[in-house]
């Protein structure tokens, strides 16, 4: 089932995947993309139990990185300064926590609840799932980045230290090096998050592999929920 829901600013879409969802997945698509963008995705998903995707769509605005040309982004990048983008890093968390919230009060606890995006949309991910105060079901963060790395822990919550993370990057990506990931992955290793780390010869997209990893990972991730 699909349906489109413009309750919010961020216009999500909507894909139960059986009825009677046992937990929802709060996917963020990357630069220039938009809701749809991973929408496809779910029927390759081989799942074990119904789940609710919810696809949101970033706003529109200027970004650096492209001569200042107005696109969906979750926040600017301007290659001069790393930082920069903070201040919008922070307020695109805190919109995609009113999905959160949304979830929650249509019965959905915080603890069956995913957040997951690519690349900007990763950071936006993990940005929200390590500094929400509620213990969610899980991050998932594909071919991206944790945002200041050396300072993440100034924003993360007690809650988020049990939350499982799944990272996945291409060796091959021109956009965001794997480098940048591995950096990522260490640092949150170093601060005891759990992180199961999966990379795939290619570029800056996803994969088949990767599509049957995210599905394994999953179901590991909802069958113990659900028995609880």
């Amino acid at each position: 089932m699909t349906t489109p829901n413009a309750s919010t600013s961020l216009a999500p879409i909507e894909v139960e995947t059986g009825p009677n969802p046992v937990g929802t997945v709060i996917w963020l698509h990357g630069l220039g993309a938009d809701g749809h963008d991973f929408e496809p995705i779910v029927p390759m998903l081989s799942l074990h139990q119904p789940l609710r995707f919810v696809f949101p769509s970033a706003p529109e605005r200027p970004v650096t990185l492209n001569g200042g040309m107005h696109m969906r982004a979750w926040y600017d990048i301007d290659p001069r300064n790393p930082l920069s983008g903070s201040a919008d890093i922070d307020a695109s968390a805190a919109a995609v926590a009113t999905l959160v919230s949304r979830e929650v009060e249509r019965g959905m606890p915080s603890r069956r609840i995913v957040l997951a995006g690519f690349s900007q949309g990763g950071v936006i991910a993990l940005r929200l799932g390590l500094g929400h105060s509620d213990r969610l079901a899980g991050i998932m963060a594909l071919s991206t980045y944790l945002h200041d790395h050396e300072r993440f822990t100034d924003a993360v919550s007690f809650a988020s230290i049990e939350v499982p993370i799944f990272m996945a990057h291409g060796v091959a990506d021109p956009m965001i090096p794997i480098t940048r990931a591995i950096t990522s992955r260490e640092a949150l290793l170093r601060q005891g998050y759990g992180v199961a780390w999966h990379e795939y010869p290619m570029g800056h997209q996803v994969c088949p592999a990767e599509i049957r990893d995210i599905a394994t990972w999953l179901n590991q991730l909802y069958e113990p929920l659900n028995r609880a």
